[in-house]
C-alpha cells in the first residue's frame, strides 16, 4: 500500500470496533496520523493500543472519548485533533446506532431521538467544528458514513432510516456550501456488514424489526456480509487526492466503480448522478403524472 496519507492527520469517529476501527488502521498504514473517537473509553483504548503498535516512527495514534452529540465534545475532539497532531485534513463521520426497534408508536421516545442526535446531530457538530479549520488551509475531505436506509424504507427502525436519508441531504447542502474552497464532502455505504449492528437486529427478533428484514439479516449473518475491507478501502480513496474534485455524493462501497470516477470529473461534478432525488412518473415511464 502506497503511503499517500503522509503529513495528513484524519479524525475518525465510532473508531473502537467494526468500520470504524478497520478505517483507522488503512489510513495508519497509508501514513495517516490519525485520532481515534468513541464514547466507551475501554474499548477505545484497547483499539488505541493495538494500532500504536502497527504505526511506523513519529507516527501517531491518540484517542479521546467523546459523544459527538454533545456540542462540547464534538468542539473538543477537533481541539484536541489539532493540538496532538498539528493539523486536521479529514473528519470521517462513522459513529452511529440503529436506535430503538418496533414500531413508531410503541417505541421508546428518547431512544428515538438519541438515535438521531448520535447519527445526525452528531454529524453536523463534527463537521461544525473542523470546518473553520478546512476552510482556513482551503482542503479538507468530509466523509460521511451512510447506509441502506439512506435509499430504502426501513420500517421498524425508523430513526435509523430518517438519520441515514438526513445525513446524505446535509452532506450534499455542506458541498455546495464550501464549494470551490478545496473542501470535498461525501456520503458512502459501505455495504451490508457483520459487525455488532447486525447482532442488534438478531436480539432484537423478529417481532420487532420484522420477519422479512430479521430473515435477511439471518442470511447476511451467515453469508458473511460486505466485508469491513470494502468500505474500508472506499473511505481510505475518499480520504486521498485521487478523489478531488468529487463531492456532494452518495457512494456505494459495493455496487460503484468509483476507483474510475476520477477519469469523469466532468460528469460527476454537472449531473445529479449518484445523488438523492425524487422519481417524477415521467421517469417510469407514465404518462398521467406530471404536467
Amino acid at each position: 500500500m502506497g503511503k499517500f496519507l503522509v503529513g495528513r492527520q484524519a479524525i475518525i469517529t465510532g473508531a473502537s470496533q467494526g468500520l470504524g476501527l478497520e478505517i483507522a488502521r488503512r489510513y495508519l498504514a497509508a501514513g495517516a496520523d490519525i485520532m481515534l473517537c468513541a464514547r466507551n473509553a475501554e474499548l477505545l483504548e484497547e483499539a488505541r493500543a493495538g494500532l500504536v503498535k502497527l504505526a511506523t516512527d513519529g507516527q501517531k495514534v491518540v484517542a479521546q472519548a467523546a459523544d459527538v452529540a454533545l456540542e462540547s465534545d464534538a468542539e473538543n475532539v477537533v481541539v484536541q485533533t489539532i493540538k496532538r497532531l498539528g493539523g486536521c485534513h479529514v473528519l470521517v463521520n462513522n459513529a452511529g446506532v440503529y436506535g430503538p426497534k418496533g414500531q413508531i408508536e410503541s417505541v421508546d421516545w428518547s431512544e428515538w431521538v438519541k438515535a438521531i442526535e448520535i447519527n445526525v446531530l452528531g454529524s453536523v457538530l463534527m463537521s461544525r467544528a473542523v470546518l473553520p479549520h478546512f476552510k482556513g488551509q482551503r482542503y479538507g475531505k468530509l466523509i460521511q458514513l451512510s447506509g441502506g436506509g439512506a435509499t430504502n424504507p426501513m420500517p421498524r427502525i425508523s430513526a435509523y432510516a430518517v438519520s441515514k436519508a438526513a445525513i446524505v441531504r446535509y452532506a450534499e447542502t455542506l458541498s455546495e456550501e464550501v464549494r470551490g474552497l478545496g473542501i470535498d464532502v461525501n456520503a458512502m455505504a459501505p455495504g451490508a456488514l457483520n459487525t455488532r449492528m447486525l447482532d442488534e437486529i438478531l436480539l432484537a427478533g423478529p417481532e420487532k424489526v420484522g420477519q422479512d428484514f430479521y430473515d435477511r439479516a439471518a442470511k447476511q449473518k451467515q453469508a458473511g456480509g460486505a466485508g469491513l475491507e470494502m468500505g474500508a478501502d472506499l473511505a481510505l480513496f475518499l480520504a486521498s487526492d485521487a478523489s478531488n474534485g468529487i463531492t456532494g455524493k452518495l457512494i456505494s462501497a459495493v455496487w460503484d466503480d468509483w476507483e474510475h470516477w476520477p477519469e469523469h470529473l466532468t460528469e460527476l461534478s454537472t449531473s445529479d448522478v449518484y445523488t438523492l432525488r425524487r422519481i417524477a412518473g415521467r421517469d417510469r415511464g407514465f404518462d398521467w403524472g406530471d404536467k
